[in-house]
Parts: C-alpha cells; structure tokens; sequence
C-alpha cells in the first residue's frame, strides 16, 4: 500500500553535507527532468530582483530572502520526512516511531514537493528550499511539468497498490490518480475542516504506521482516536471515507 502526501511550507534548516544526485530520490531515470526544474528555480534566484524573489518564496522578510538567495546545490541535505516541519507533520510523529515504523514510513510514502516533484518519505537527499504553492518558474507551471513528465512512471509504481490519497486539492495537479483509490475528508459539527484536517492526516499516517497497515480493508478495520466514519461515498476511481471528529 502507498501513501499520498502533501508536504509543507516549513522545513527543518539542517543536514548532512552529502549535496543531491541522481540517487538522492526515487525514479532517478527521470533525474534529468527533475533537474531541469531545479535549474530554472536557481537560475532564477542568481538573476531575480529581491522583489521577485519575495514573491517567488512567498514572503518579504529580509533574512528570509537572503537566506533562500543562495545556491541550493550547495545546500546540506536531509531524508525527505525529516526535512518537513508543519501541522501533519508534528502530528506523524516521526521521530517517535518505532525504527520498523519508520521504515514504513521511508518505504510508503510518497510527498509532492512544489519543487523536486513526487518524492519518497525515505529519500536521502532533500535540501532547504522555499517556493511558494503555485508559483511559476519563468511561466512554467511546475505541477503541469511533473504531472506531463512522471505520470507514467507513477501509474507503474502505483500499479498493484493499494492507494491512500491524504495530498491537500493543490498537490492532485502533481499527479492524477488511475485506478481505484482512497481518500479521506473530516468533519465537525457538520462542517469540513482544513487546518484540522492537516492535523489527522499526521494521526492517521501515525496509526497506519504503528499499525503496519498494508492494504485498504484493514484500513477499514482500524481504529483512529477521536474520529468515527459517518459515511462512506463511491464516485468513480474514488473512495471518500468522511470521518466526524468526536471532541
């Protein structure tokens, strides 16, 4: 079973001073694509006005600019689920994890970076980067080009896999998803929630993980604090679990 997910605007600064490569990241044959990618954003950071750069990050804090101004192919790296900081991730609990569930983690799921494009939890080579959701590289969108450029690769992978889908509605632009999957929405007191939802996609990535879950009908058979399933919607490809949060 493969877990899709979202990654997040913050992002631990520390590292390893091994710099990425081609092994550095899951399907490496499409490397080259990846690094086109990066190459553009870099290009653009070397030759961009410090308001261009604000806008390209997301935010006008000086020591922030200067910071992401610099050569990201010189920047330590770290494994990918390490990197991120954020609400889903405060909440997976990472580094609380058993080293087997961990390795669960490492091995099933897969993050949506805005730049380095879909990702394993266990990759080894991501560095410090910033670059504001839905921002273009010199008119490209980066969600278009993943999408064009890894969708076949992604339909290999996925091919006999059960598929949880926790991504937030931006990252289903990376990669859309062809065959049946499962999805998850929360509600309380009769409304959908969004920061909260962040948060149970890191409890539900944690009890999945502690709980060695490897296909959908055990998911259905799992107990998660504080939520109970209200109803179950079949559309298409899509299976939509709407959970009602108790408390």
């Amino acid at each position: 079973m493969k877990i899709l997910f979202s990654p997040s605007e913050a992002k631990y600064k520390d590292g390893s001073d091994k710099k990425f490569n081609k092994k550095s990241f899951i399907f490496p044959e499409l490397f080259e694509q990846r690094l086109e990618i990066i190459e553009k954003y870099q290009s653009f950071i070397n030759n961009a006005s410090n308001e261009e750069i604000a806008k390209l990050i997301g935010t006008k804090k000086q020591d922030v600019i200067d910071y992401y101004s610099s050569d990201i192919f010189a920047r330590n790296t770290k494994k990918v689920i390490q990197r991120y900081d954020g609400v889903a991730y405060d909440y997976l609990k990472y580094e609380d994890l058993l080293e087997k569930e961990k390795e669960y983690i490492d091995k099933n799921v897969l993050i949506f970076s805005n730049l380095f494009g879909p990702i394993l939890a266990g990759d080894t080579g991501l560095p410090d980067y910033k670059l504001k959701q839905g921002e273009k590289l010199e008119g490209l969108a980066v969600e278009h080009f993943y999408k064009e450029h890894f969708s076949n690769a992604l339909d290999e992978y996925l091919e006999d896999e059960d598929i949880i889908d926790l991504r937030a509605g931006f990252y289903e632009k990376f990669y859309k998803i062809n065959k049946p999957y499962t999805t998850m929405k929360f509600i309380k007191d009769g409304k959908v929630v969004s920061h909260w939802a962040k948060a149970y996609r890191g409890i539900i990535l944690n009890t999945i993980s502690r709980n060695n879950i490897n296909s959908i009908d055990e998911l259905m058979n799992l107990e998660i604090d504080n939520l109970s399933v209200s109803e179950i919607k079949v559309q298409k490809l899509k299976t939509e679990i709407i959970y009602n949060i108790k408390a």
